[in-house]
């Protein structure tokens, strides 16, 4: 019988719930003014803290009602404020409460408030308007569909410190393009926002830090503004130095941290500035100590890394500070078994977070290994450093594989690792794994390290080559990205560098002649720059060369007439040569290149060409041309022999130009001009 009641029983609750709710509501329409104030301050009441009863509320249409009230200029300033009021506290509940509020427009109506004169009812809207900017389900391009509502708050900052506060966090909450950083720097944000930096509330001083170091991210522009920019007679550098003194609060420090990173990062502080290297570095450090709250560590470690990023000097000195390798060993034990964490809220927490900061160690120890062979060391003799890398690449959270993988990628570049850690934890079979089925910023970094162990002295080359990686990096070569398509050709040039005839023809099929001269018209430089490298890979030795040329030769040579005719750079035709050079090298595949008029009088163009690189280039076709080998004549059945080449070639009137190349300035161009000669000599 009890399961008959139930339904009923739950029914009746709930409609005594929205009874009660409606009695809010109601009370909305009252034709007394006063009557209708009472009711605004006992909605506020009953909505503080109760999620529920926000979401009863918006569900019976208190939010437009609310905002009628709030826009009648004949309504009471106090009973717009108390409007404004309950509808920050709506905002304060569920996104889906943020979401129903901005359908209803709240975002113009509380910009529309913002022209009264009364503060009281200003402050109110803005911190209501902070309230919903700062939830992530809002757009913050309603912040700037008006080009009059930046203007407007930059006047509002010196009202009060509630202004202050609130317009600021708006402001870095908002900022997320450098399209808004352009708007809010136009309107004169860092001379309105660097005073406040000065003022006595803490919290107003908070806020404008954070709006700096979102204005500074990534922005010439800003940054080489802040470096001038005078705070009460001191540079504002100094500010942030002094913000970031040890007395200061956490993230006080931090966020100062923060912006003298990015301001360095683009350029408008040196690297070497002791502002950089004696206060900025060592607070980052400090930041990743275990002392410090996950979320301080895992900001710490990511800018950090990005400080540091580029610059090798800063590696180094950060990787003996604070024993700072050993540090960050700790973050992949978090939180232990014998945590000191007593507050169970903050557990339940970290254990939700705790990838974040395997997220964060993998970030930091990419940079710091990104270019020092010593560091990389410390890094692969880090206690389970490599099997620690090993089961990053196949976490469940896309952010931990992705840095997982920079990290592998950043100590893939050591001959020596890649020699000893990446063979002896076969690194390449998680990596293989990774690249079977993953977004594409994770493809780009995977497959770049695949790049590196595709090299020819690592031990790893010889198993992937067996995995049936062909096939993977010929898929590369056919996506959107230019990166990934960089990446699968650059492995593939990799894997054709001194490799036997069956991988180079491998690759020749699984690529396809049709892909093969798409690459070569690529219109991104470095994909064809790629391609040019394997094709030369390809037809390097004689046998091979031959072999290729046989049955695509007519292909490739249109491939170079197109490049070598075409609007292309230096390197580009430079390499280009070099393949013909090759070609010129094989015992039949050099008839293709002698009965070719147009390809010599190419050739001859370049030996006279401007560029002492060309110049070489092709002086090294010819002199593989002239190039009397008696081995390789006994190959040649058809087609002229040596002495019938050399004699076209003289005809052609290119021993004279061998002859005036023998006086060149450049040493090599004239050595290879002197052996060519020699060979016509002999």
């Amino acid at each position: 019988m009890a399961c008959v009641l139930e339904g009923p029983l739950r029914i009746s609750v709930l409609s005594e719930v929205t009874a009660t709710s409606r009695h809010y509501v109601d009370r909305l329409f009252d034709p007394d003014p006063q009557k209708v104030l009472q009711g605004v301050i006992d909605m506020k009441n009953a909505v503080i803290g109760n999620n529920k009863q926000k979401a009863n509320l918006i569900v019976l249409g208190a939010v437009p009602r609310l905002l009628y009230l709030l826009q009648q200029v004949s309504s009471s300033p106090e009973l717009r404020t108390e409007c404004a009021v309950v509808l920050g506290s709506l905002a304060m509940g569920t996104e889906n409460n943020i979401k129903s509020l901005v359908d209803c427009h709240i975002i113009p109506a509380l910009l529309q408030g913002l022209l009264c004169p009364d503060l009281t009812f200003i402050e109110a809207c803005l911190r209501c308007l902070r309230t919903v900017f700062i939830s992530p389900v809002t757009p913050v391009q309603l912040l700037y569909t008006d080009p009059t509502v930046i203007p407007h708050l930059m006047s509002l900052l010196s009202r009060s410190e509630r202004t202050q506060e609130y317009i600021t966090q708006i402001f870095s909450h908002c900022c997320k393009t450098p399209e808004h950083q352009t708007v809010l720097f136009n309107h004169g944000a860092i001379q309105n926002i660097a005073l406040l930096l000065i003022s006595p509330s803490y919290k107003v001083r908070m806020q404008a830090l954070k709006c700096f170091s979102v204005l500074a991210y990534e922005n010439t522009q800003v940054s080489m503004t802040l470096v001038n920019v005078l705070v009460d007679g001191e540079l504002l550098s100094q500010v942030f130095v002094r913000m970031m003194q040890r007395d200061q609060p956490i993230e006080m420090q931090l966020t100062a941290a923060k912006c003298l990173t990015y301001m360095c990062r683009a350029g408008a502080i040196r690297t070497d500035d002791n502002c950089v290297i004696l206060k900025t570095l060592p607070c980052l450090v400090r930041m990743c100590s275990k002392e410090r709250l996950l979320e301080e560590r895992v900001e710490g470690a990511e800018t950090l890394a990005y400080l540091m990023e580029p610059d090798v000097e800063l590696q180094r000195i950060a990787s003996t500070t604070d024993h700072l390798v050993a540090m960050l060993a700790d973050y992949f034990k978090y939180p232990s078994s014998v945590s000191a964490i007593t507050d169970i809220k903050r557990l339940d927490h970290d254990l939700k977070h705790a990838h974040e900061l395997r997220q964060a160690a993998f970030k930091l120890y990419a940079s710091l290994g990104s270019n020092d062979e010593d560091i990389r060391k410390k890094i692969t003799e880090t206690e389970n450093m490599m099997d620690r890398i090993v089961s990053g690449l196949s976490e469940s959270s896309i952010k931990v594989r992705l840095a997982a993988v920079r990290c592998l990628h950043s100590l893939s570049r050591s001959v020596q690792q890649l020699r000893t850690s990446f063979h002896d934890h076969a690194v390449w079979k998680p990596l293989m794994k990774l690249l079977q089925n993953a977004p594409d910023e994770v493809l780009v970094m995977a497959s770049s390290t695949l790049c590196n162990l595709l090299l020819e002295f690592s031990p790893s080359k010889e198993p992937i080559l067996e995995s049936g990686v062909i096939e993977l990096l010929c898929s590369l070569t056919q996506s959107d990205s230019p990166a990934l398509r960089v990446n699968g050709i650059w492995a593939l040039m990799n894997m054709a560098f001194q490799a036997d005839q069956k991988v180079k023809m491998e690759i020749v099929r699984s690529l396809g002649t049709e892909q093969l001269f798409r690459l070569l018209s690529d219109p991104d430089t470095n994909v064809l720059m790629k391609t040019l490298g394997l094709l030369r890979n390809l037809l390097s030795t004689r046998p091979h060369i031959d072999h290729i040329m046989s049955s695509h030769g007519k292909q490739i040579m249109q491939a170079v007439t197109l490049i070598l005719e075409g609007e292309h750079s230096t390197e580009v035709k430079e390499q280009t040569l070099c393949i013909l050079a090759n070609i010129a090298d094989g015992n039949t595949a050099k008839d293709l290149i002698m009965t070719n008029d147009d390809m010599l009088q190419k050739i001859k163009y370049y030996m006279g060409h401007s560029n002492v690189k060309l110049q070489l280039a092709a002086t090294f076709c010819i002199s593989n041309l002239i190039w009397n080998e008696e081995d390789g004549e006994l190959l040649v059945e058809a087609g002229p022999g040596s002495q019938e080449r050399q004699d076209k070639l003289r005809e052609m009137g290119f021993v004279d130009i061998l002859h005036k190349l023998t006086q060149a300035s450049d040493p090599n161009l004239c050595d290879r001009a002197k052996t060519a000669m020699q060979q016509y000599l002999a």
